[in-house]
């Protein structure tokens, strides 16, 4: 270098051996000149090819961009005039290569830099972290050759070159303005979005503000000053939105998915996660698009993750490597630092750099650390949402096969709880690389500083990793046990969510109770052995510092006795023994972490890789006359079972109106749902032209206003609306909504009626303005005159579908006639297919199953419900019949029929057939739902549910006795006289978050929960643990202060100090093992009592609560706050109390080392109090924020999963995505702002420890001459941790309060008002109350909630013992308000009722309800066993229980089965026909047999077989008891003793039936002549 630069390159009398230091002029033109241009050279190969491939509009020419241009050509100008200067030198006088080149590095650097700053201009750059970084790196160069000049010409008083003098300090300032420009923000771009409020003003940053968070200074401010609020927020940045991430998901996703497959394409089974009816979010087509794979390898769901989000992670390793070089390069000045102390003639001005490095290296550090932390919660919080995304998406396109084995709550806890875990996938990876770095390299200084006797304390570490293996591996198998435990429970807790109605009324909670912690308990187990196993991992991890410094200690004073354990040697050892800790201690909570992460993602994968429905079963190329096109069509429902439909052809035009017809289980919803490509393709071509509708026979209903459930996301045309209205005839019941159309609907449709969802169903389909129209079975949960109104102005051939196509699944004969086409199905095939007429020539199925109809009709002697019109139509049939058969004919088979109908016995009724062609007795009216159809068909559960549930009303509109009474009571006032208010339609309310401070009940309340002296012995051990790590430090800083004599110590001094050393860590060793197993058994305390708590809560929550709370909500607080409680905030707490105690002990060392320190700590104590103060108001809140932003989520994925056949029918699935990205956006952005708080907050107490480590380092210095340099080594070394101590204290205490979140969602939902005691000892009734079944109901009114209207009013009724009362009236007259008035499911206004003279407002609950037996219109079973839904509290006997199910005509079938009473209930009982399910329900009345029996509405939505059925059993079996029938056919309650007749609450009339029949003017007489019961 001498060569080069004329002069020496360094110069150690010059800068180091002197005090006053200086660099050497070579040093100076070479190093502090070229590091800048270096630097800029390096980092631009990244930038520029960054800022080519940026979207981002220019920015204008603004006063800064153009200041910032100016001053760069300056320099440029400058370093060219220096470059000019050197040339001539050295061409008049010579001159060294370094005068040349440094000026030419310049110029060029200079160029570049302002070419640059056009670039980043043009490109949209506001701030370049580029540009500070080198202007930076300048003006600290610049620094120091200035105080060289400025000595230089101070000592000779002249400068060594006047024309290089002038140009620097002409290049200084400026090089110092351009610094602080480029931490100035630009204007943003044009066409950016500055007008949205909304934005992150992160994206608008400085660097420096970006580095240091004052971005987000804003947002901490607001919540200070007001409880922050979700539209306080910013919306999601653009790079985590979902528009951004899930293309980016799916495009590696596929890859994994076709890198995977081998097997043909007929074997094949998944891919396609998303058809074209799913476009991406922006997107207007598919993205995800893939041929059907099999897969001879599961797919790397975490490799396509990290290829698609992976990559700043990637390039952020660098910084990983950087950050533990800098963590490392603090024990060597610690090192430079105690040999400063030791060495009094060491120069000042050393001990005061070594001070200021070690500042500035932990300020490095703190701020590296939140920057790379801030990349791993970006690539973190990416994961994740595409992750949920990835879970909608797929359940939205899972076959039926696939979603059979899945169930709700597995799915809901997919999404909430193993989600969640890759969160933190990145964190772990960053953890695994800087532990093993930080480990590997303190080993190598450890080498460097006691040799070979460190090989006893890795030997000690090399032990433990075997151990800790094992434990991983017993973790993994317990985390997988656990997640099927929470599984089952969520997944029950949903059934008794959906259920608890009828929980209720039957008073079973108890039972089901007693079940659900039974799983839990389960759970409980699991997590027992995990945390003891986390125990055992704890210790031994926690106890690897101090054996690995007792062992190495040992082995080196042991080993010689010239090794003296000096101050430098045992506290730089123990500072790098820190380093180690920290990853020691942290690694058995990652390695647990991952844990739970390969768990979750082994489940997300196995989800993900399901079976789908193929998108190209249904071809949908347009067809010019054609609208559906089907040949040699088989489908199935699942491929391992038989085919549903055979052979299946059809042709139908354009405009059609084609009948499907066909008994019960012949596959006619099939046959819809193969056109809508919801079944699996085994043969045969399907073309569909055109947009589709569809209305299935169960009306699915959206938690939303009745006017957005019929637009179903269709912009909104007044006048079709009202038209459609109209036609769908809704009027009336808009006029008795509480706000009209604006009213908003419950889930599932709570509070509408089954005609009116049903109507609501029909009214979204025509408003859809589609090309095809499938119905299946609109009008059979409506009545007649309102069914001819549909037909007449919908359906029909005058309707306003008439120019539609419309294939409608039927059972009104009368309807028949004006259709265009009938198909008949049989077994699963077309039997017969053409108009009416022609049908009726061929005298087929069709005119068999017309004729059997007429028969039954005849035989039964019912009287139509039609009108004169339908009337005429059926006499026409019924010439035509007569005149195929001839009169004789029929009047013998009506004869046999009779006499068939008398003999058969129940057992044939239901013994178990396979499906086939049906007999003329098999297509008879009272075989619809046929007798094979009571045992098990062989369909799927899919066919099971369609079939069953959509065609068991098939009589209803047969039957003749239908009337406006089959609709499920509404649970609304009076019509309104006023105009409709918006807000008096709300029932779903908002879900709450609390604001301020996180009250001290909720910490009290999870203290009690673990245990008050459970809590106390925890904080008690930690306490200990401390102390002995204390005294085992200030022990080993006065064991290195011991003298030397010749350069050994005393050997019994030394043994001595070994051997309290060693006993010390054996005490420590035995505290950490009994906190470790004190703090497994409190957190099971701690989690089991606040979840028997919520669950005994929840429970005794009165019905209006579930009606009123979406029950993802609910499911929330047993998923999402109980997962937290579990697992978050036990180690949060103590994680919290380490670094608490940490902390203090921190002070309490350094303030005993050094007292002095305590002068600067006592003002930044102040001032970290105050920022935490200022900080946790904004963080709990937004904490809250968070938790409440994850219910809608599962609100709305719930929902989907129910309506999810509708969905793809409309294809609307790119809207529902849409508004679930909505809602994980929403989530997402409460999530990272409030991660970016914690980084705030972190940034400023890492600030306030970097101080104190300064002031310890600066007063160690300057007292070196009063303290030993063991005093010096203690206090550095523990002001070196307080840093990381005092941020996690407070970071962790802000997780804590916003993690305690959970507690008080969980305190909050158990501290709600319950309802009445379910047992009040001293007022229980005898065991054989009710005695006569004598029910008075006195001055009774009552609403449903508090500020509603009366639901019933001043009811004055005497019911004899004995008595049949059938309850009847219009749409809201207080029918089942009445019933559940009874069962006290709703409580009095005033009044009382009596039974049997006890009022019943005064005995318990369950007292009350054990005692009364309801038969429920809507049949709920519960997953399990038979006898289980029979019995929940094992009461009855064996013989009992085939007692009940043989007088419930369910003997035979239960018997048929090899499981007989411990057969196998699916969830919701879908594997029993409705049916069966209804016959369970009677089974459950008859073993109860008391004396009071309510059927609310029992046999509504069953065929009149089933009817019939119940009729006849409750005839004979409950001939003593009172029965209160809510009538649905009017000609089963004929011959009750007396009829109720309600209106508006009120008691209208109240006689026997004669009586009201009698009176021409009565409502009774009304409604009997309405429904054709009267001539």
């Amino acid at each position: 270098m001498e060569a080069f630069c004329g002069s020496p390159f360094w110069d150690y009398n010059l800068t180091i051996n002197t005090d006053e230091p200086d660099l050497t002029s070579c040093f100076q033109n070479t190093v502090l000149v070229w590091i800048p241009c270096f630097f800029l050279v390096v980092t631009s190969v990244f930038s520029v090819y960054s800022l080519l491939h940026s979207q981002k509009s220019f920015i204008p020419w603004t006063w800064l961009n153009i200041t910032k241009t100016i001053l760069g050509c300056v320099l440029v100008l400058l370093a060219f005039t220096d470059l000019c200067n050197a040339i001539r030198i050295s061409a008049v006088e010579g001159a060294y290569a370094v005068s040349i080149v440094s000026p030419g590095m310049v110029l060029l650097a200079m160029s570049w830099a302002t070419a640059l700053l056009q670039l980043e201009r043009k490109r949209g750059i506001q701030s370049s972290g580029q540009m500070f970084f080198y202007w930076l790196l300048w003006t600290l160069g610049d620094i120091f050759i200035c105080v060289s000049k400025t000595r230089y010409y101070r000592l000779t008083g002249e400068p060594e070159d006047m024309f290089t003098f002038v140009t620097f300090f002409l290049h200084f300032p400026v090089v110092i303005a351009q610094l602080i420009l480029s931490v100035v923000i630009d204007k943003p771009p044009v066409f950016s979005e500055v007008g949205d409020q909304k934005q992150s003003p992160e994206k608008s940053a400085s660097f420096l503000s970006k580095m240091s968070f004052w971005w987000f200074t804003g947002m901490v401010i607001q919540g200070y000053r007001k409880p922050l609020e979700s539209e306080d927020l910013w919306s999601v940045n653009k790079e985590e939105a979902a528009e951004t991430v899930v293309p980016q998901f799916y495009k590696h996703w596929k890859e994994e998915l076709s890198q995977k497959c081998t097997l043909p394409d007929n074997k094949c089974c998944i891919t396609d996660t998303e058809s074209e009816d799913i476009p991406l979010k922006g997107q207007g087509k598919d993205v995800t698009k893939q041929d059907k794979t099999s897969y001879t390898h599961h797919p790397a769901l975490l490799k396509a993750l990290f290829k698609a989000f992976g990559f700043p992670w990637a390039i952020s390793l660098f910084g990983e490597v950087t950050f533990v070089v800098l963590v490392l390069i603090n024990p060597q000045l610690l090192k430079l630092l105690i040999g400063f102390t030791q060495d009094k003639d060491e120069y000042m001005w050393k001990g005061l750099v070594y001070a200021a490095l070690i500042y500035l290296c932990s300020m490095a550090q703190s701020l590296l650390f939140e920057q790379l932390d801030v990349v791993r919660c970006k690539v973190g919080f990416r994961m994740r949402s595409a992750t949920v995304h990835a879970v909608y998406r797929k359940a939205l396109v899972l076959s039926n096969g696939a979603r059979k084995s899945t169930t709700v709550g597995e799915i809901v806890n997919l999404m909430s709880v193993d989600a969640t875990k890759l969160d933190s996938v990145t964190h772990c990876f960053s953890f695994f690389l800087r532990a093993s770095l930080k480990i590997v390299f303190a080993l190598y200084f450890l080498w460097q500083l006691l040799g070979p006797c460190i090989m006893g304390g890795l030997g000690v570490m090399l032990l433990l990793i075997p151990v800790n293996g094992i434990v991983a591996k017993f973790q993994r198998k317990l985390r997988l046990s656990r997640m099927d435990h929470k599984d089952n429970r969520i997944k029950l807790m949903n059934e008794i969510l959906n259920g608890m109605k009828v929980l209720k009324l039957y008073a079973w909670e108890t039972s089901f109770e007693k079940k659900i912690m039974g799983i839990r308990e389960k759970e409980m187990i699991s997590m027992k052995h995990s945390s003891y196993l986390n125990a055992i991992s704890s210790v031994t991890w926690a106890l690897a510092p101090y054996l690995l410094s007792l062992s190495t200690f040992a082995v080196y004073v042991l080993s010689s006795p010239d090794n003296i354990l000096t101050a430098e040697r045992a506290f730089v050892a123990l500072s790098l023994f820190q380093i180690m800790s920290h990853p020691l201690s942290v690694f058995p909570a990652v390695v647990n972490h991952m844990v739970q992460v390969s768990v979750a993602i082994k489940r997300l994968t196995k989800f993900l890789k399901k079976e789908e429905l193929d998108p190209d079963s249904i071809d949908t190329t347009e067809m010019k006359d054609k609208a559906i096109v089907m040949k040699n069509g088989t489908f199935t429902w699942d491929k391992e079972d038989a085919p549903t439909l055979k052979e299946i052809n059809l042709d139908i035009d354009r405009g059609q109106l084609v009948a499907v017809v066909g008994s019960v289980g012949t596959g006619k919803s099939s046959l819809l749902s193969a056109l809508l490509g919801n079944m699996d393709k085994i043969e045969g071509t399907t073309k569909v032209s055109g947009s589709v509708a569809y209305v299935p026979q169960q009306a699915w209903i959206q938690n939303c206003s009745l006017r957005d459930n019929i637009l179903f996301n269709n912009s909104f045309d007044e006048s079709e609306y009202n038209k459609i209205i109209d036609s769908c005839a809704l009027n009336s019941d808009l006029e008795i909504l509480p706000s009209a159309d604006k009213t908003e609907i419950g889930e599932k449709g709570i509070n509408l009626s089954g005609g009116q969802k049903q109507r609501v169903s029909l009214a979204r389909a025509v408003y859809s303005n589609a090309d095809i129209y499938l119905l299946d079975d609109p009008l059979s949960a409506v009545d007649a005159h309102v069914g001819k109104h549909i037909f007449q102005n919908v359906i029909g051939p005058e309707g306003v579908l008439k120019n539609k196509t419309r294939i409608l699944v039927t059972h009104g004969i009368s309807h028949l006639p004006k259709v265009d086409k009938i198909i008949v199905i049989a077994n699963g095939s077309v039997s017969e297919c053409g108009t009416f007429s022609q049908l009726m020539d061929h005298q087929g199925a069709f005119s068999e199953f017309l004729k059997n109809y007429l028969l039954e009709e005849e035989m039964e002697g019912q009287v139509e419900e039609l009108d004169d019109d339908a009337g005429s139509i059926c006499d026409d049939i019924k010439s035509q019949i007569t005149s195929i058969y001839g009169d004789k004919e029929l009047q013998r088979q009506k004869s046999e029929l009779a006499a068939s109908r008398t003999s058969l016995h129940i057992a044939d009724t239901l013994s178990k057939d396979t499906l086939s062609i049906p007999s003329p007795r098999d297509l008879s009216p009272r075989n619809l739902h046929p007798k094979e159809d009571l045992s098990p068909r062989h369909l799927s559960p899919r066919e099971e549910k369609d079939e069953d549930q959509q065609f068991i009303a098939f009589n209803r509109q047969i039957s003749k006795q239908v009337s406006e009474l089959e609709e499920v009571e509404l649970c609304i006032p009076p019509p309104p006289e006023s105009e409709p208010d918006s807000d008096a339609g709300r029932l779903i309310q908002d879900e709450t978050a609390e604001t301020g401070r996180v009250k001290f009940g909720v910490f009290i309340a999870y203290i009690k929960a673990v245990g008050v002296w459970m809590s106390i012995a925890v904080i008690l051990f930690h306490v200990l643990e401390d102390t002995a790590e204390i005294y085992s430090n200030v022990w080993l800083s006065q064991w290195s202060n011991d003298p030397t004599i010749n350069g050994t110590v005393d050997i019994a001094q030394r043994d001595l100090r070994l051997g309290v050393y060693g006993a010390i860590a054996v005490a420590e060793g035995l505290v950490l093992v009994i906190k470790s197993l004190i703090v497994a058994i409190a957190i099971l305390w701690g989690s089991r009592r606040l979840h028997n708590t919520l669950l005994t809560n929840v429970l005794r929550y009165p019905q209006s609560f579930f009606d009123t709370t979406p029950t993802g909500r609910i499911t929330n607080r047993f998923a999402k706050d109980i997962d937290v409680i579990d697992g978050t905030i036990p180690y949060t707490l103590i994680y919290f109390f380490v670094t608490a105690f940490n902390a203090a002990a921190s002070i309490v060392v350094i303030s005993y080392s050094t007292p002095i320190v305590l002068t600067v700590v006592v003002p930044l104590a102040i001032l970290y109090y105050l920022i935490q103060r200022f900080f946790i108001p904004t963080s709990r809140q937004l904490r809250r924020i968070e938790s409440v932003a994850s219910s809608p989520i599962y609100s709305h994925f719930g929902e989907t999963l129910s309506g999810v056949s509708t969905i793809r029918a409309f294809r609307q699935q790119k809207n529902f995505i849409l508004q679930s990205e909505e809602r994980v956006d929403n989530h997402l952005a409460a999530m990272y702002i409030n991660k970016m708080s914690h980084k705030w907050l972190a940034t400023r107490l890492q600030f306030i420890g970097n101080c104190i480590v300064f002031a310890a380092a600066i007063f160690a210095v300057l007292g070196r001459d009063t303290l030993t340099a063991g005093i010096v080594g203690l206090s550095v070394t523990y002001a070196m941790n307080i840093t990381g101590a005092l941020n996690g204290m407070v970071h962790v205490a802000s997780e804590l309060e916003a993690n305690i979140v959970a507690v008080e969602r969980v305190k909050e939902y158990s501290e709600y008002k319950t309802e009445a005691e379910w047992s009040i000892p001293e007022k229980k009734p005898d065991s054989s109350w009710p005695h006569k079944g004598e029910i008075v109901i006195d001055n009774y009114s009552t609403r449903y909630r508090q500020g509603l209207p009366l639901a019933v009013k001043n009811i004055n009724c005497h019911i004899k013992g004995g008595e049949k009362i059938g309850i009847v009236g219009r749409t809201g007259a207080g029918k089942s308000s009445l019933t559940l008035a009874l069962f006290r499911i709703i409580e009095p206004a005033e009044g009382k009722i009596l039974i049997d003279g006890t009022d019943i407002s005064e005995i318990g609950l369950h007292d009350l309800r054990s005692k009364i037996t309801v038969i429920p219109q809507d049949p709920v079973l519960f997953s399990g066993s038979l006898r289980m839904n029979l019995d929940p509290f094992d009461q009855y006997t064996d013989q009992e229980l085939w007692m009940a199910l043989e007088h419930a005509h369910l003997k035979n079938f239960v018997a048929s089965n090899p499981e007989g009473l411990s057969y196998e209930c699916s969830e919701g009982g879908e594997n029993l026909s409705v049916g069966q399910r209804q016959l369970v329900c009677l089974a459950r009345a008859l073993l109860r047999k008391t004396k009071v029996l309510v059927l609310d509405e029992a046999t509504a939505a069953v065929d009149l077989e089933t009817d019939d059925l119940i009729q006849s059993t409750i005839r004979t079996e409950f001939a003593e008891c009172t029965v209160l029938t809510i009538a649905h056919r009017l000609n089963t309650i004929m011959d009750y003793t007396r009829i109720l007749v309600l209106g508006y609450g009120e008691v209208k009339e109240f006689a026997s039936p004669q009586e009201l029949l009698a009176d021409e003017n009565g409502i009774f007489h009304s409604m009997a002549k309405d429904a054709g019961l009267l001539s």
